[in-house]
């Protein structure tokens, strides 16, 4: 990656940095120079996590918290703060969906198991609140600092069937547009934050829904693929320069933004 971003030396706490999408964020960080923090509710994810990039001649750091537990994370700011004085880049990476909050071809809505959707709305929406507001009274007192949320283009054409983790992406969309104006408005242009709006990215928890174990396109991966101009799904790669961009000042009048990485899907219309 070009030097041109300048993130060297700066501190950067990546929620969800375990995960596949996390993960490579973490890494892409690592090669431009700065210190990352890897938060999971699995110390041993987080750890493992942290000691590959570090093998890699990155630095990095382990924290184990839960992003819906606020003592967790009041923790871990008081050891950011003990060990580098200061945040400059929080990355809202947690989030996911489960099979309850869906409903399936042969259901309707009143299948809907309900401790599933509140789990998902739960972990996408206050899993990004609670981080952003624990930490953001760093960035208060620094009158510096960067918030980059995880959408989804669900968020914007809610997906069929996929009732919870849709309302909640769409959330996230509002909640970085309010928290945007919130923190310039109180405290400064030094403190910007947007939102990633990833389109298909095959993980673990929606491979099943489009490949076969095969490899081939499910029907529900083809109509996706029908609908995403570029013909193909996401890697984790694909957003490394929109992320480089939103952390460095190459964005710095740039706040309230949700960033699409969806090879078109969001300007499609049948």
């Amino acid at each position: 990656m070009n030097s041109i971003f300048n993130l060297k030396g700066k501190i950067a706490l990546i929620t969800g940095g375990a995960g596949v999408l996390g993960s490579n964020f973490a890494n892409v960080l690592a090669e431009q120079g700065v210190i990352v923090g890897i938060v999971s509710q699995s110390i041993d994810k987080a750890e493992n996590a942290a000691s590959i990039l570090t093998k890699n001649g990155g630095q990095a750091f382990a924290i184990q918290a839960n992003v819906l537990d606020k003592d967790d994370l009041q923790k871990a700011k008081d050891f950011i703060v003990e060990k580098f004085g200061r945040l400059d880049i929080l990355i809202n990476a947690a989030g996911g969906n489960m099979p309850g909050a869906t409903i399936g071809p042969e259901q309707a809505i009143y299948d809907m198991k309900t401790d599933d959707l509140q789990k998902v709305v739960d972990l996408n929406i206050i899993g990004t609140m609670l981080p952003s507001q624990v930490f953001s009274e760093l960035f208060a007192k620094q009158k510096q600092g960067i918030i980059i949320n995880i959408s989804s283009a669900a968020a914007q054409r809610p997906l069929t069937r996929v009732v919870g983790y849709s309302a909640s992406k769409a959330a996230i969309d509002n909640f970085t547009k309010w928290m945007a104006v919130e923190l310039a408005q109180k405290y400064g242009e030094g403190i910007r934050v947007n939102a990633i709006s990833p389109g298909f990215f095959i993980g673990e928890q929606n491979r099943a829904l489009l490949v076969t174990p095969e490899g081939k396109l499910t029907p529900r991966g083809e109509k996706i693929i029908e609908h995403t101009p570029m013909g193909r799904f996401g890697t984790p790669e694909d957003i490394d320069g929109a992320l480089l961009f939103l952390c460095s000042d190459m964005s710095k009048f740039v706040t309230g933004t949700t960033l699409n990485i969806d090879g078109g899907f969001a300007a499609t219309s049948i």
